[in-house]
């Protein structure tokens, strides 16, 4: 009987595993294979093993290193703008007074958006003549001459990152209202007794009491960070002159505009390292806090 009871568990673990090892564990292994070949789209038949090549290609890439520099820029414009924001939001929200829930609604609507869409809006907003520029120039009258918002690498960045913020604030407001909602009130009400002021509640009793949710929603906008992707090819396509390229805009430029199979791969695995490394360093810090 016993017996009949593990085979039938093991029959309805088979179909998850199934999955898992069709499209992800296979995927995985294939890629790791592929990154020590040259393998390209233009002749799929011809695979040539070229051992650490791609990866030693990978490290003297200069594109590669300006994509680490601009997803660095891109995380410390966006991470903490969605944090703060987030909290700031969560915390004026997160108590059922009139109003509230339409609020929520609207902060939340950014993170249902697709990025496509939103990639454009913003694109078209911030273009030379688009409607930012016709604001400042022909409505404001603050300056005669255009803002280059996107061929400019510094302020196409900066686009790109307000772009994250805009449709990650609401996430982190949701994940930490939820946090929020765990905090004991007795706490607040004997501060105020003790005559604490807004400011000192949320530095000695709120921000300790969600240190936890804190640290998770500073790790997956990290992550997010480094996946950024849609955001840069709609809005810039890495230009100008790479200079606003990030890990994923080069991967796939790679791979199917030079049809590098080896080298984008190759640039696959060096990528999800270095999202481990960050996550490792990251809990450790958390550890030792």
């Amino acid at each position: 009987m016993r017996k009949k009871k593990g085979a039938a568990g093991y029959l309805f673990f088979l179909p998850g595993f199934l999955f898992f090892a069709l499209f992800i564990l296979y995927p995985l292994i294939r890629n790791l294979i592929y990154s020590f070949y040259d393998f390209r789209l233009t002749n799929i038949n011809h695979l040539e093993f070229v051992g650490w090549d791609n990866y030693k290609h990978v490290f003297g890439d200069e594109v590669f290193w300006i994509s680490i520099r601009n997803i660095f820029i891109y995380g410390i414009i966006s991470v903490p703008g969605q944090m703060i924001l987030g909290f700031l939001v969560a915390y004026a929200l997160y108590q059922n007074r009139p109003g509230t829930k339409t609020f929520r609604v609207l902060y939340f609507l950014p993170v249902i958006t697709s990025w496509v869409v939103a990639s454009l809006i913003f694109k078209y907003v911030f273009a030379d003549q688009g409607f930012l520029n016709y604001a400042i120039t022909g409505i404001l009258h603050l300056t005669d001459r255009t803002i280059s918002w996107l061929s400019e690498p510094g302020k196409a960045l900066i686009v790109i990152g307000a772009l994250g913020i805009w449709k990650g604030v609401g996430w982190a407001m949701v994940i930490y209202m939820a946090a929020l909602q765990g905090v004991p009130k007795d706490q607040y009400e004997a501060a105020s007794l003790d005559g604490c002021n807004a400011w000192n509640q949320i530095r000695y009793i709120t921000l300790p009491s969600i240190r936890n949710t804190t640290f998770f929603i500073q790790m997956m906008l990290i992550i997010g960070a480094f996946n950024v992707f849609t955001s840069v090819y709609l809005i810039t396509n890495g230009g100008p002159l790479h200079q606003t390229e990030v890990m994923l805009t080069r991967m796939y430029q790679k791979a199917f505009s030079e049809y590098d199979l080896g080298y984008a791969s190759a640039l696959s695995y060096v990528f999800a390292v270095i999202i481990a490394g960050l996550t490792a360093v990251q809990f450790r810090l958390n550890k030792q806090e």
